[in-house]
């Protein structure tokens, strides 16, 4: 692999991981080692795995995925459908963690 390569691919784990989800649930979750985070539609759940290990440098347990469909709403009178979403729900080994309110 050169080093060009190399640099693409970890470019390419920036875009897997859109941005932590920081909810009620999702902090609920963190309590069990599960961290939550919104990623591209066509990502893959072997894809999530490496970008989280290479990124944060933990070990990941599982991976599970879920597509949220977008809602139709109305803004001042004018409807229009929200985007449709994928999360990840991450679930590290024990004694890994990762801090989403500090970023990258």
């Amino acid at each position: 692999m050169s080093k060009k390569q190399a640099v693409q691919g970890a470019e390419a784990h920036y875009d897997t991981l859109i941005q932590p989800v920081i909810t009620e649930k999702s902090t609920i979750a963190s309590e069990n080692n599960q961290v939550v985070f919104q990623t591209p539609i066509t990502a893959t759940k072997p894809e999530i795995k490496e970008a989280v290990e290479t990124l944060f440098k933990v070990k990941v347990k599982a991976v599970n995925t879920l597509r949220v469909k977008g809602k139709n709403k109305q803004f001042r009178g004018r409807p229009y459908t929200r985007s449709t979403v994928k999360k990840a729900i991450v679930t590290l080994e024990e004694g890994h963690t990762i801090d989403v309110t500090t970023g990258l």
